[in-house]
C-alpha cells in the first residue's frame, strides 16, 4: 500500500464544484485538478501529443498551479491554447513525482498519452445544434439491440468504406447483390429502436496508431478488443476513427455517427465501464489520488469483484462525483439516449440512484438505464446493485433468470426450455410476465434477453446444447487463438456452422426454430428486449465463449447471411413489427399486466397465455401466445372468448398480417415454434390519462424527494420527478381512464423523510387526458397556486 495512502473515511476535502478539468476559450483556459495528499501540482504544458515515432521526447513548458479549498489545484493561463497539450505533474510528501493526464480529459493524443487541448465548437457536425433523440414515450417502447462497432463493418461483405470506425454508421444506401439493405438501413428496416454499443470511450489494449509489434514498447497492445478496459472516460475510443493522432477527429466522428443513428430514428446506449479500470498504477486515477479511487478488503489488498484486480469505490463522494459528471457529460455533449453498466454490482445503490434521479431531472428525462446485476467476483461492497435493488429506483437490470431458463447454461451442455429442458415453465411464465412477482416492482426493470457479447451467442449455443460442434467443424479457441495452434482464419473457413441447414427450407431446420422461438419468447414478452447484433442473421462466431480479444475473422457480421437466410431475418423483422404496433406486449405496469395477462398452459414443454380485452388500450380484443419446446406437434385449447382466430405468427411466418384462421377452440401447434393468435380487432378505449405533477420546494433542493403513489390502476408505487420547468420538479403518473382519485405521500429516498402529515389524494375525476396539478412543500402549503393550468393540491 502507498504511503500516500487515503484513508476514506479521514478524508474532509472533497470538491462540489462542476468545473474539473480544463475550461476552455479562445481568451484563455483555466486548469482544475483535485490532488488533496500533493505537496506540489504543476501544469505541463506540450507542444506534440508525444507520440513521436522516433522516440523524440519533447519538452514541456512548467507552470505551477495553486492550492485552493477542496484539495483543488488552479492555474489560469492567458491566449489561445488550442491544438496544444498537457499533463499534471505532482509531487508527494514521500519524495515521488508522477506526471499524468487530465483524469476528466475529453480529448488525447494517440493512445491517450497526453491530454488535448481542443474547442469543442470545432468537433460538431453541420446542424449537431438540430439533432435530438429520437422519442421514446415509455421505457417499453424500446427494442435493444447490442452492437460492436468494429462488428458491424469489419467484413468485406459489409460494403462499407469505412471499415471499423465510427463513419461506417455514417454509409447509407448500401445493399447486398439481392437488393437488402446493409448498415444501417438494415437496422432501420429490422426495426429497432435502440443502438447499445460495446465501450466506446477511450480503452487501453488496442493500439490506436496499429503498432503491434511484439518487440515493441506497446506489446501489450492486441488488435482487438471489447473495450472493457477504461483509460479516459470522457474521450472516444481512437481506434474507431479515421485518424487517431487528431483529437478533433474522433470527437465529430463519433458525434456523426450519433447524429447519424439519430436521424434514422435510432437512439444510442452507451456501454459503460466505472466498476473498475485495466490498470492501477498506470490508470487515470492512482498516481494523482494514491489509493482513493479503489476499494480495498479487510487486509488492505485491492478488492477483486471485477475478476480482473481491481474495483472503483463508487461510493466514495469523489469518486461518486466523477462518474455522474462523466455520464452527464457523454448525455448533454454527445446526446447519448442511455447507459448499460457493466458489472453494476460492483457500484454502490445510492451512486446508482443518484445517477437516474439527476441525470434524469438535469440532462435528459426520458435516458434509458440499465445495467448487470452481478459481480465477477467477491467484494467488500455492503450496497451492491444486485437484483431486486432496483425496485422502483427508475433502473432496470438484466433478467439472467429468464435467460438460463430459455436456452440453459450459457457456453455449456446445459439445457433450458428451447433447447430440450421440461421442468423450465413456471420460469418462462415468470420472465414473461416481466418478473413483476419475482425480483422487480414494474415489467420495465426487466431487460430480457437470450444472449450477449459474454459467452456463446445464440447459434452457437444451440449448436452445443444438440451436441453438433463436431459436426459443424467449429474450432477450440481460446484467448483469441487456437487451442492447438494454426491460423485461425483457416480455421473458420474449414467450419460449418450451417452444415445442418436444408437451403430449401430454412425454417424447418430444428437449429432454426429454435433460434427463433428463443428471441419470440423475448420479443413477445413483457419488459424491455434485448438482441445481440447479428441473431437475425444467424451469426455464428463459430463457437468462441470468450471473443473479447479475437480477430475479426471471429467477430465481425457476416452481411451476406442476410440474403442467405433472408425467411430468418423476416421471422425477427415480423416480431419487432408485431411488438412495436400493439402495445399489449409493452404493457407499463404490474397492476396491467395482473389484470390483462392470464396463462392458459404452463406444463409439458408448453407455456400459454392469453392478453385479454385490449390489453394496453390494443386494437385486438383478445391476443393468444403460444410456446411449443416439444419437437413433435402438440394439440392445445384456445379460450371460449371466441371461436375464430386470425393467425399472424406461426412456424411458417411472423408479423401483423393474418397468415391464416382457426376456427373453434382447439389448434395445432408444430413442433419448435410458436404462435400468435387474435380474435377481433374493436375499437379500444383511451390507454391512460396523465397526472402531470409540479412540485415546488422553497429550498429548491429536489435531491433524493419521489412520490410514492397508489389507487392508478397502472403502475403503483415509486413516480420518479424526470424534468425540471420553471424551478420545479415533474413527475409524470399514468392512471386508468376511468380512475377518479389517487393518494400519494411525498417522500425523501426510500422514507428518510416525508414531506407533509398523512395521506394525500388527487382528485382526477376530469375527462381531460393530462390533468395537471402544483403541489407545495409544507412550508408553503397554505399559499395559492401561481399558475392558471395547474390546480392547486394538498
Amino acid at each position: 500500500m502507498s504511503s500516500n495512502y487515503i484513508n476514506a473515511e479521514s478524508v474532509i476535502e472533497t470538491y462540489e464544484g462542476k468545473d474539473l478539468g480544463l475550461t476552455y476559450s479562445k481568451n484563455c483556459s483555466v486548469f482544475k485538478v483535485w490532488v488533496p495528499t500533493a505537496l506540489t501540482v504543476s501544469l505541463v504544458l506540450y507542444e506534440t501529443g508525444g507520440n513521436d515515432a522516433a522516440g523524440i521526447k519533447d519538452s514541456g513548458r512548467i507552470v505551477n498551479m495553486q492550492l485552493e479549498n477542496g484539495g483543488v489545484w488552479r492555474v489560469k493561463l492567458a491566449g489561445d491554447l488550442k491544438g496544444k497539450y498537457y499533463m499534471y505533474r505532482a509531487v508527494f510528501a514521500d519524495g515521488k513525482l508522477v506526471e499524468i493526464a487530465d483524469p476528466y480529459a475529453i480529448a488525447v493524443s494517440a493512445n491517450g498519452v497526453r491530454t488535448a487541448i481542443v474547442d469543442l465548437k470545432d468537433t460538431d457536425p453541420q446542424h449537431w445544434q438540430e439533432d435530438s433523440s429520437p422519442p421514446l414515450l415509455h421505457p417499453s417502447d424500446a427494442v435493444i439491440y447490442e452492437l460492436h462497432v468494429r462488428d458491424f463493418s469489419a467484413d468485406e461483405s459489409s460494403g462499407m468504406l469505412y471499415k471499423g470506425k465510427f463513419k461506417a454508421f455514417t454509409e447509407s444506401g448500401l445493399c447486398d447483390p439481392e437488393g437488402g439493405p446493409l448498415g444501417i438501413d438494415h437496422l432501420v428496416q429490422l426495426g429497432i429502436t435502440h443502438v447499445h454499443l460495446l465501450p466506446v470511450f477511450d480503452f487501453q489494449t488496442v493500439d490506436e496508431l496499429g503498432n503491434t509489434d511484439e518487440g515493441s514498447s506497446t506489446s501489450y497492445f492486441t488488435e482487438y478488443n471489447w473495450g472493457y478496459d477504461p483509460q479516459h472516460y470522457n474521450v472516444p475510443e481512437g481506434s474507431y476513427s479515421t485518424n487517431p493522432a487528431d483529437p478533433v477527429a474522433r470527437i465529430r466522428e463519433f458525434k456523426e455517427m450519433v447524429q447519424a443513428l439519430h436521424s434514422h430514428g435510432i437512439s444510442v446506449i452507451m456501454d459503460v465501464v466505472y466498476n473498475h479500470t485495466y490498470s492501477v498504477e498506470k490508470g487515470p486515477f492512482e498516481p494523482l489520488v494514491p489509493d482513493y479511487f479503489y476499494r480495498r478488503d479487510f487486509t488492505g489488498r485491492l478488492s477483486n469483484g471485477s475478476g480482473v484486480g481491481n474495483e472503483i469505490a463508487t461510493e466514495r463522494p469523489m469518486v461518486r462525483k466523477y462518474i455522474k459528471e462523466s455520464l452527464s457529460y457523454w448525455a448533454s455533449e454527445y446526446h447519448i439516449d442511455g447507459f448499460r453498466f457493466d458489472l453494476m454490482g460492483l457500484m454502490d445503490s445510492i451512486t446508482m440512484r443518484e445517477i437516474t434521479e439527476e441525470l434524469r431531472l438535469e440532462v435528459n428525462p426520458n435516458l434509458l438505464l440499465y445495467g448487470e446485476p452481478w459481480t465477477g467476483g467477491d467484494s467488500p461492497l455492503m450496497t451492491k446493485t444486485l437484483k431486486g435493488v432496483q425496485r422502483g429506483k427508475g433502473y432496470a437490470v438484466f433478467n439472467d433468470n429468464f435467460r438460463s431458463a430459455i436456452k440453459g447454461d450459457s457456453d455449456g451442455w446445459g439445457r433450458g426450455f428451447v433447447t430440450g429442458e421440461y421442468d423450465k415453465e413456471g420460469a418462462i411464465a415468470a420472465g414473461i410476465k416481466g418478473a413483476i412477482h419475482d425480483f422487480s416492482e414494474s415489467p420495465v426493470e426487466s431487460v430480457n434477453y437470450v444472449s450477449a457479447h459474454d459467452n456463446l451467442n445464440l447459434w452457437d449455443k444451440l449448436l452445443t446444447a444438440q451436441g453438433l460442434r463436431q459436426e459443424a467443424n467449429l474450432p477450440d479457441m481460446e484467448n483469441g487463438k487456437l487451442k492447438n495452434g494454426g491460423s485461425v482464419e483457416e480455421a473458420v473457413a474449414q467450419a460449418a456452422p450451417y452444415v445442418s441447414i436444408d437451403m430449401h427450407d430454412i425454417l424447418g431446420n430444428e437449429t432454426v426454430r429454435r433460434s427463433l422461438l428463443a428471441n419470440g419468447i423475448i420479443l413477445t414478452s413483457q419488459g424491455i428486449p434485448f438482441l445481440q447484433a447479428g441473431d437475425e442473421l444467424l451469426r455464428t462466431k463459430y463457437g468462441d465463449h470468450n471473443s473479447y480479444r479475437s480477430s475479426d475473422a471471429i467477430n465481425a457480421i457476416r452481411w451476406d447471411n442476410k440474403s442467405i437466410f433472408m425467411p430468418v431475418f423476416k421471422y425477427y423483422q415480423g416480431l419487432i413489427e408485431l411488438r412495436r404496433n400493439h402495445p399489449a406486449f409493452r404493457l407499463h405496469g404490474r397492476q396491467e399486466i395482473e389484470r390483462s395477462l392470464e396463462f392458459l398452459r404452463c406444463e409439458g414443454g408448453v407455456v400459454s397465455y392469453i392478453l385479454r380485452n385490449n390489453a394496453g388500450s390494443d386494437p385486438w380484443n383478445n391476443i393468444v401466445v403460444l410456446f411449443n419446446a416439444n419437437n413433435e406437434q402438440i394439440s392445445t385449447l384456445l379460450p371460449n372468448v371466441s371461436d375464430s382466430w386470425n393467425v399472424v405468427v406461426d412456424h411458417t411466418g411472423a408479423g401483423t398480417e393474418t397468415i391464416r384462421k382457426v376456427e373453434g377452440n382447439e389448434v395445432q401447434l408444430e413442433g419448435l415454434s410458436m404462435m400468435v393468435l387474435y380474435d377481433a380487432c374493436g375499437e379500444p378505449s383511451p390507454r391512460a390519462k396523465v397526472i402531470e405533477i409540479h412540485y415546488e420546494r422553497s429550498d429548491g433542493d429536489y435531491r433524493g424527494w419521489n412520490l410514492w403513489v397508489w389507487g392508478t390502476g397502472i403502475q403503483d408505487g415509486q413516480g420518479d420527478f424526470r424534468q425540471m420547468e420553471n424551478g420545479r420538479a415533474i413527475a409524470r403518473i399514468e392512471v386508468l381512464p376511468d380512475t377518479t382519485s389517487i393518494g400519494y405521500i411525498l417522500r425523501l429516498n426510500d422514507w428518510e423523510e416525508k414531506d407533509g402529515n398523512g395521506d394525500h389524494f388527487i382528485d382526477c375525476s376530469s375527462n381531460e387526458a393530462v390533468i395537471k396539478v402544483l403541489i407545495r412543500d409544507r412550508e408553503q402549503e397554505s399559499s395559492e397556486a401561481a399558475d392558471d393550468d395547474l390546480k392547486l393540491t394538498s
